[in-house]
């Protein structure tokens, strides 16, 4: 078994108030302690993927924050407290200071991190 805290887990990307810190934690999952200040919009980033759209699917938990994901068919809202399944196909932007934990398969994740970086 393996567990992580955000603290103990190493950083992949940071700069202009981004967090994003990961760590394998087994079965193909990584889980990612993502912060993300208030007008981030990862849309840019993620232009050259397919459909210009993160093709990782996440499961994961809102610590704070508010944010819009923006998909092929249109937009959701997601906010503190709420738990959530992203599947392929989509680009957040934080429209307050957002903290989330988020799982997702290893592979597919760090092909998007490789690509954002």
């Amino acid at each position: 078994m393996t567990a992580a805290t955000r603290t103990g887990t190493p950083v992949l990307i940071e700069g202009d108030g981004l967090e994003v810190r990961v760590q394998e934690i087994g079965g193909g999952m990584t889980v990612a302690f993502i912060k993300l200040p208030k007008g981030t919009d990862m849309a840019p980033a993620l232009k050259g993927l397919p459909d210009d759209l993160c093709q990782c699917p996440h499961w994961g938990h809102i610590v704070s924050g508010r944010l819009r994901m923006r998909t092929k068919d249109g937009e959701d809202f997601y906010e503190a407290g709420e738990a959530y399944y992203w599947s392929p196909g989509h680009a957040p932007e934080a429209l307050e200071d957002v903290e989330v934990v988020e799982f997702s398969p290893t592979k597919e994740f760090m092909e998007v991190m490789e690509h954002i970086k």
